[in-house]
């Protein structure tokens, strides 16, 4: 049984549409991920440096977003099985104001601790 004190269709609603927003925000992204390729003899040093270092900011927020995209898809998938809410470590009930702040907590907030 998912979590007594939840709407479990607004949290789907809410799941799938932070899953959309990921993944337009990784689309709009992936220019600045692409290998970066100067022309040496017209861009200077700090230029290069500048453009390596945006690039491998990218490329980390970019593994952020999977892993969010990740736990969204673990978060539909207990709620398939009936365990949303349910804290992974101590089966007692995540309290709702702590899922609604987060849908995608595992843990309640003394094993969170």
């Amino acid at each position: 049984m998912n979590h007594p004190e939840l709407e479990m269709d607004a949290v789907v609603r809410r799941l799938h549409a932070r899953r959309a927003e990921l993944q337009a925000q990784s689309e709009a992204g992936r220019d600045a991920r692409e290998t970066v390729m100067l022309d040496q003899t017209s861009v200077g040093r700090l230029s290069r440096m500048d453009a390596l270092q945006g690039q491998a900011m990218a490329k980390a927020e970019e593994q952020r977003r999977q892993l969010a995209q990740q736990r969204i898809t673990g978060a539909l998938a207990r709620i398939d099985r009936g365990e949303y809410g349910e804290c992974i470590a101590c089966g007692d009930w995540i309290d709702a104001r702590r899922l609604e702040r987060d849908p995608l907590v595992l843990k309640c907030i003394d094993c969170a601790e």
